[in-house]
């Protein structure tokens, strides 16, 4: 007979396991329903740096690919200060109360250092944190470029497969390139400030010449004529530049984020774009470009990695660098060198 009071350490041991490696047909199906917390634990496995945990992120990713890309993709960029995340709670709310389905991805600024973020974007977006049809994931930005969480494309895919119809993707808005998101969403927002007449003082002629819309936020009681203004500033500086896309001019709107001004008229704005550009064909045009630059950013991000897999490996690197630094070795030198660790 068996004693039942003794435990066999294959059955402790396999809850762990199946904890660890998940079903991925259990989790497709989950995120399917719109289940939060088998997306949020799908997100974690997406975001995991696991060799094994990226293997089942491919095959899950793989698996709701049919289920995906229906959403609004929003783009949401500033500098700090500007009201990004008061807009994004104020805008989500109004969405959800359409009988849209947001999620935001919120993305903190990580130190360059420790790798830490603060991610309290949940505190700054009170409404929606309470929201049943929202639904906010902040993610470290570690370093990656733009300031953008290097697995929010996969993210991305996930909300849309488990129902949510209008994606935000806040990014850090520091200083650092902005291309990135821009080539990972449907509609690339910049939100500025009123100023006292130096509205363009400062501001990167690359942020403006990829940007679908400019709105200047904090439009409200005394801020609405310098808003105005400003607006007027942002008009001058779009017309001298080429539009990327032929079918869309970026329009300038003022908007308050914190008295909900102007956000109907965002909303408008985003929705017209999308049609203008469906009609030509230049949406799904556009889609399939961000899917074929997503894959080459996938293609550099696994050649880094291969490059410091070991740390034999990455003091080769760190000694082939200083040897370049000081005049050593030659830059075309050091590629060789670096493309033979590789096999190349």
């Amino acid at each position: 007979m068996t004693d039942s009071s003794k435990t066999n350490p294959d059955q402790v041991k396999a809850p762990a396991l199946a904890r660890r490696l998940p079903d991925i047909a259990e989790l497709a199906a989950g995120i399917r329903r719109g289940e939060r917390a088998v997306l949020a634990r799908a997100i974690t496995l997406v975001e995991s740096k696991k060799p094994e945990h990226r293997a089942l992120a491919r095959q899950l990713i793989q698996e709701i690919l049919p289920d995906s890309g229906g959403a609004h993709r929003i783009g949401i960029t500033g500098v700090p200060g500007v009201g990004k995340s008061t807009t994004i709670d104020t805008f989500g709310s109004n969405l959800t109360a359409m009988g849209h389905k947001v999620a935001v991805l919120a993305v903190d600024p990580s130190s360059t250092r420790t790798g830490g973020s603060i991610l309290g974007d949940k505190t700054r977006m009170a409404q929606l944190a309470i929201d049943r049809n929202a639904f906010i994931r902040p993610s470290p930005s570690a370093g990656t470029l733009g300031g953008v969480a290097a697995k929010t494309r996969e993210t991305m895919l996930l909300c849309e497969a488990a129902g949510f119809d209008v994606i935000l993707v806040e990014t850090v808005g520091i200083g650092q390139s902005e291309t990135t998101v821009a080539d990972m969403v449907d509609f690339f927002l910049v939100l500025m400030l009123p100023g006292a007449g130096d509205e363009l003082q400062g501001i990167k002629k690359g942020v403006l010449e990829i940007a679908d819309m400019i709105a200047v936020n904090k439009a409200d009681g005394e801020g609405a004529l310098r808003a105005s203004s400003a607006a007027s500033n942002y008009r001058a500086a779009l017309h001298i530049l080429t539009p990327r896309q032929m079918e869309w001019s970026p329009p300038v709107i003022t908007i308050s984020g914190l008295a909900n001004e102007g956000l109907d008229t965002l909303w408008q704005q985003i929705r017209l774009h999308r049609d203008k550009l469906s009609a030509t064909g230049a949406f799904q045009a556009r889609r399939s470009e961000q899917q074929v630059a997503w894959m080459w950013d996938l293609v550099k991000l696994r050649l880094n990695e291969a490059l410091t897999a070991t740390p034999a490996r990455a003091n080769q690197l760190q000694a082939l660098e200083n040897s370049v630094r000081h005049g050593d070795t030659a830059a075309s030198v050091a590629v060789e060198e670096i493309a033979a660790l590789l096999g190349l």
